[in-house]
C-alpha cells in the first residue's frame, strides 16, 4: 500500500519543482526586447517563501538548494551566493512554522516581508564586500517591494487553485513536528 501522507508530499513536491520551472520558463523567455523599466515580483522566491512557512514538509532543504542554485547559473549571478541566503531565510520561517501556525494572515505577511527585505539587503551587503557590480539600488528596492505585495496573490493561489492549506492541529503530533 502507498502511504497517503508519502503520496501527497512527494505529490506537493513535484507540483512545487513544475511551478518553479515554469516560473524560469517564463522568466528567460524573449518576450521583449527591451529590458523591463519596472521590474517584476521574484515569483519562485514568494512561492518558496510561502511553502515553507505553510507546509515545510512539502519543499526540503535539498530542493530549494538546486532550484535556486540553477536559478543563480541561468541568470548570470554569484553562484551560490542567493542560493545560501535563500537557504538560511526558508530556515528561519521552517523554524518558526509552528509558532505561526495559528497566526494572522497579516502577521504572516510581515514576517516574509522582513524575511525579504534581510534578505536582499544581506545579498546587496556581500555584493558590496566583494565589490561585484551590482544593479541600481532603486530597482532592487522596487522589486524587494513588488515581491512583497505579490505573496498576498500568491498565498491565495496557493490555497484556491493547488488547495495548499496550512497544518492542522491534528495533522502534527506533540512536539509541533508534521506526521
Amino acid at each position: 500500500m502507498v502511504d497517503p501522507i508519502r503520496a501527497a508530499r512527494l505529490g506537493h513536491r513535484l507540483l512545487f519543482l513544475g511551478l518553479i520551472g515554469l516560473l524560469l520558463f517564463v522568466r528567460i523567455l524573449p518576450l521583449s526586447a527591451m529590458p523591463p523599466e519596472i521590474p517584476g515580483p521574484d515569483l519562485a522566491l514568494a512561492l518558496t517563501l510561502v511553502w515553507v512557512l505553510r507546509r515545510p514538509d512539502y519543499v526540503p532543504e535539498w530542493m530549494i538548494a538546486g532550484v535556486f542554485l540553477l536559478e543563480d547559473l541561468l541568470f548570470m549571478r554569484p553562484p551560490g551566493l542567493w542560493t545560501v541566503i535563500v537557504l538560511l531565510g526558508t530556515e528561519f520561517l521552517r523554524r518558526r512554522e509552528a509558532m505561526t501556525r495559528d497566526l494572522p494572515f497579516m502577521l504572516e505577511w510581515v514576517m516574509i516581508a522582513v524575511v525579504i527585505a534581510a534578505m536582499s539587503f544581506a545579498n546587496r551587503l556581500v555584493l558590496m564586500i566583494f565589490m561585484v557590480p551590482q544593479t541600481p539600488l532603486d530597482l532592487d528596492l522596487v522589486r524587494m517591494v513588488i515581491t512583497i505585495l505579490a505573496c498576498p496573490l500568491v498565498v491565495l493561489f496557493t490555497r484556491f487553485a493547488l488547495g495548499l492549506r496550512r497544518s492542522a492541529p491534528g495533522e502534527v503530533d506533540e512536539l509541533g513536528h508534521l506526521r
